[in-house]
C-alpha cells in the first residue's frame, strides 16, 4: 500500500476536508451582520424623513443658518447611508458570496464587485472624514452652543480622522509599491 493510500485510511484527509469545509463555510456567519446593516440603513432612512417631517413646517420661520444646518443634517444622514451601503455590498461580496443576479442589471453601480478590501478602507475613511467635516461645519454654524474646550476636541478628533486617512492611504501606497518591486519588471 502506498503512503498516499495509507493516509486515506487513517481518516486524516477526511478530517482535513471537514475542517477546511467548516472554515470555508464559516463566512456565512457574517450574513446576519449584513442583514443588520440593512436594518441600520432603514433606521437612517426613517431618521432622514423624520427630520424632513419635523422641519418642513418650520422652514418659512427659519433663518439662513437654521436652513443650512437642516441641509447639513440631511447630507450627513445621506453620507452615513452611503457608507453603510458601501460596507454592505463590499463586505458581503468580499467575504461571503458574490451577488450574482446583479451582474446583468444595467443599474448595478460601477464599483460593485470591483472594490477590494484596500479600496473599502479608503472609501470608509474618506466617508468618515466627510461626515466628521460636515458635523464640524454644523458646530461652527452654532458656535454659541459650544465651549472652547468642546470646539478644540471636535477639531482634534476631525484632524485625527484626516491623519488616519492619510496614514492608511500611505500604507496602501507603500504596500502596492512593495508588491511591484517583488514582482519585478
Amino acid at each position: 500500500m502506498s503512503r498516499n493510500e495509507s493516509s486515506k485510511h487513517d481518516g486524516s484527509p477526511f478530517l482535513e476536508r471537514a475542517l477546511e469545509w467548516t472554515i470555508y463555510s464559516s463566512r456565512w456567519l457574517m450574513a446576519p451582520v449584513y442583514l443588520g446593516l440593512i436594518a441600520a440603513l432603514g433606521i437612517l432612512i426613517v431618521t432622514f424623513f423624520r427630520e424632513l417631517y419635523l422641519q418642513i413646517p418650520l422652514v418659512l420661520q427659519m433663518d439662513e443658518t437654521d436652513i443650512i444646518l437642516l441641509v447639513l443634517t440631511l447630507v450627513d444622514l445621506s453620507l452615513a447611508g452611503n457608507l453603510v451601503l458601501i460596507i454592505l455590498f463590499t463586505g458581503y461580496e468580499s467575504f461571503v458570496s458574490k451577488i450574482d443576479f446583479a451582474h446583468a442589471d444595467r443599474d448595478r453601480p460601477d464599483w460593485m464587485g470591483t472594490l477590494d478590501f484596500s479600496g473599502l478602507k479608503i472609501k470608509l475613511i474618506a466617508s468618515i472624514v466627510a461626515i466628521s467635516g460636515i458635523h464640524l461645519l454644523k458646530i461652527f454654524m452654532n458656535l454659541s452652543n459650544y465651549t472652547e474646550q468642546q470646539l478644540l476636541w471636535y477639531v482634534i478628533i476631525h484632524l485625527t480622522f484626516i491623519f488616519s486617512g492619510v496614514a492608511v492611504a500611505a500604507m496602501d501606497w507603500i504596500e502596492e509599491k512593495a508588491h511591484k518591486v517583488h514582482e519585478g519588471p
